[in-house]
């Protein structure tokens, strides 16, 4: 969690064992440079949330190892005396660029990259995956279920069915940037500052001899944020009524108004009508309902659609574990090597070509039209290349090459930032909120059809010329012929 502990030896075995023979050869002072993408939207979405950068950050910052990891790694009898020194000494030195918290991200593109001596850039590839994976694929699916809810706002209430604590920690976080309103985990809303919401359990009705005084007390003691759990025992025959008899008995003569009710079980939608009724007849049209019991987007949708009265929903298990779509798939793979001076271009070609890797040193743009707003692709250029937006700029799909458009009155904006310059950080980290409002900007950029949640319109992520000839070329110089 958000502490001080060192995750250094939070990494496979066989990134320390590729470290060690490195360290032996002529390639021990070679700079690499590695691209972390994803290859597929969870979902079949039409984008992902970038998310997990401040996480990396922290264990980039924190790099180094004690001596009871040197005393462990000298017992495993597999590294030479002298690169057990060296990590004794470990010092970071890397380039770091990445995407920004909160911005739509697309498949292949490079979200984060990482430049440095090929020893260190192997040794973070564990950490930096698990991190950005894992945060990305909550936020994702957190932002679906936010936009499903068309505009009611969502909480996020999964702690108890997360996969250990760090999830639901920086699950919750990562919820709140995707567009949750706010988190149940205490801890989260403290060291982060986003808003904690909560109302009470069923153990706590049980507990009183009726649900009247279970009622009752929580009022007098919350006057000011009542929100009754209806649904212990029934939520038309007494859930409702009791809390209503609360609301006069207990809320009125104070000159408060109650915050709302929760229903937790049954027909949401059909409850939640007839409670809005019940509650409004007896005066309290402002009693918000909030709603919970495994939601995800499309239960959300049907709700809304078939006028359930619900004012907010509360996400618990589908969310923090993204249980439809429990992987986010980013990966890490080499991109270049630097000698001399001089850049090497690597690429791997593999037996399922979805899984053929860009090469070069790149840079993700996207380009936005400059009247709407609206973002209209992304292209990958290598390095050395820049957008002019001041003049048209011809895109073209990477696979079907025929399909071509000449981009006018646009702008260009690089989607990575530089971290990390020769191991120092360089940039400054912005708070959750501000995050979550970057990706509500950003996502609104996205035009409708990007956003549906089956058959989502295909944002464009193009090749640049140069890049799409160095592919081809090095496909070509390097593919073998068929068995």
């Amino acid at each position: 969690m958000k502490d001080q502990r060192n995750l250094t030896m939070l990494m496979d075995l066989y990134e320390m064992t590729m470290s060690n023979g490195i360290f032996k050869s002529d390639m021990r002072n070679t700079v690499t440079y590695f691209d972390m993408f994803f290859r597929r939207v969870p979902d079949k979405g039409g984008f992902a949330i970038m998310a997990g950068l401040e996480q990396l950050i922290d264990y980039l910052n924190k790099l180094s190892f004690e001596k009871e990891d040197i005393e462990y790694l000298r017992s495993l009898n597999l590294f030479d005396d002298e690169f057990i020194d060296y990590l004794a000494n470990f010092k970071f030195c890397c380039d770091v660029w990445a995407v920004p918290e909160g911005t739509p991200i697309f498949p292949h593109e490079p979200i984060v990259t990482v430049k440095g001596p090929a020893m260190q850039a192997l040794m973070v590839e564990t950490m930096l995956l698990l991190t950005i994976n894992h945060q990305s694929l909550i936020s994702t699916k957190a932002n679906r279920i936010v936009r499903a809810a068309a505009g009611r706002p969502v909480l996020e209430f999964g702690a108890r069915r997360a996969q250990g604590a760090d999830a639901a920690y920086y699950g919750a976080r990562a919820a709140i940037i995707g567009g949750c309103t706010g988190t149940s985990v205490l801890k989260t809303a403290k060291d982060f500052g986003v808003k904690v919401s909560g109302t009470m359990a069923h153990s706590w009705v049980q507990m009183f001899d009726d649900e009247y005084l279970a009622f009752k007390t929580y009022a007098q003691k919350y006057p000011d944020s009542c929100m009754l759990l209806v649904d212990t025992y029934s939520v038309i025959r007494s859930g409702i009524p009791n809390a209503i008899r609360v609301f006069d008995e207990v809320l009125k003569p104070l000159g408060k108004r109650p915050l709302g009710i929760r229903i937790d079980s049954g027909d949401i939608t059909y409850l939640s009508k007839k409670a809005r009724k019940m509650l409004d007849e007896a005066g309290y049209p402002d009693c918000k309902i909030c709603v919970s019991n495994s939601l995800d987007e499309y239960l959300i949708r049907d709700m809304i659609f078939q006028g359930a009265a619900v004012d907010t929903f509360g996400v618990g298990e589908r969310l923090i574990t993204a249980s439809s779509e429990a992987v986010f798939g980013g990966v890490y793979k080499l991109s270049a090597l630097e000698k001399d001076g001089k850049i090497i271009p690597k690429m791997k070609i593999s037996e399922n070509p979805e899984k053929v890797t860009l090469p070069g040193i790149k840079i993700p743009w996207r380009l936005y039209d400059r009247t709407t707003g609206k973002a209209i692709a992304d292209v990958i250029t290598l390095n050395h290349e820049k957008i002019d937006d001041s003049e048209p700029y011809e895109i073209f799909d990477p696979t079907y090459t025929w399909k071509r458009k000449v981009v006018t009155d646009f702008v260009a904006r690089k989607l990575q930032t530089k971290i990390f310059e020769n191991g120092k950080l360089v940039y400054t980290l912005p708070s959750v909120k501000e995050i979550s409002q970057r990706r509500a900007e950003e996502v609104d950029s996205l035009w409708d059809e990007v956003k549906r949640f089956e058959k989502p319109h295909n944002y464009y992520v193009d090749l640049s010329e140069d890049l799409w000839n160095l592919r081809n070329d090095l496909l070509n110089t390097l593919s073998f012929k068929r068995d």
